[in-house]
């Protein structure tokens, strides 16, 4: 890897793209759900995808499974990408780079909790509504709220880095490359130990996540519990009501 480009660990490189081509492909399949069954708000007049929702359903599952390893990784390795105690402050400096990095931050954790309400609500429709003809559920308009933001979210996220960072980070992204104390060969070792001293690195995890500020420990709270429940809620509650 060219030495000018920023390095990105192989790990984040992973877990962004395969979120990232899962989230694309929900946004999209998501769009001709609504193309098919809805078409209230307007419409692309283009065939119709008889498995769409089936497509769609499963795109989400897959992104559902995949979540808590972003978020957790997200909230602690990679939470310099994320809202900083001073972000919501350095957005008053219009046009200065800090503002293009906070504002990049701020869309970061944005989509986290975007995905969060997107899986939730997801999780509680029913695949029937929407052939039916019932478009006028709760769950329905969280989702697609949820689709919309996800949609300027992920929009501000591609232009900022290539504002912030330009080519050499969005290659640096999608590179192959690692180095030798990156590579998956030293991931199991990491991991074991990681866990043989588990009382320790759980002892620094807490104190790290007592650190931060309030706002970014209410969102890292509500994001991982909102994937706990995205994972539950529909056991316990009937997705056919509200």
């Amino acid at each position: 890897m060219n030495r000018s480009a920023p390095y990105q660990p192989l790990i984040f490189r992973i877990l962004h793209g395969v979120s990232g081509i899962l989230v694309i492909g929900a946004i999209i399949s998501g769009f001709l759900v609504y193309n098919t069954f809805d078409k209230r708000f307007g419409y692309i007049p283009i065939p119709k995808i008889n498995p769409i929702q089936d497509i769609h359903g499963t795109l989400a599952v897959f992104f559902l499974i995949l979540l808590p390893f972003f978020a957790v990784y997200s909230f602690h390795a990679g939470k310099r990408r994320l809202l900083q105690p001073d972000s919501i402050q350095n957005l008053t400096q219009f046009g200065r780079p800090i503002w293009w990095v906070s504002l990049q931050r701020l869309a970061n954790t944005k989509m986290l909790l975007a995905a969060v309400l997107a899986v939730v609500s997801g999780r509680m429709m029913k695949e029937e509504w929407l052939p039916i003809g019932e478009l006028d559920h709760s769950w329905y308009y969280a989702h697609l709220i949820a689709w919309l933001i996800m949609i300027c979210c992920l929009a501000i996220h591609v232009l900022m880095s290539a504002k912030v960072g330009g080519v050499p980070l969005l290659l640096s992204i999608l590179s192959w490359k690692f180095r030798p104390e990156d590579s998956p060969a030293n991931w199991y070792d990491r991991l074991r130990a990681w866990f043989n001293d588990f009382s320790n690195n759980l002892r620094e995890e807490i104190n790290q996540f007592m650190a931060v500020g309030l706002l970014m420990k209410i969102i890292e709270v509500i994001v991982l519990a909102g994937i706990i429940t995205a994972f539950v809620l529909p056991l316990f509650f009937s997705s056919g009501e509200s």
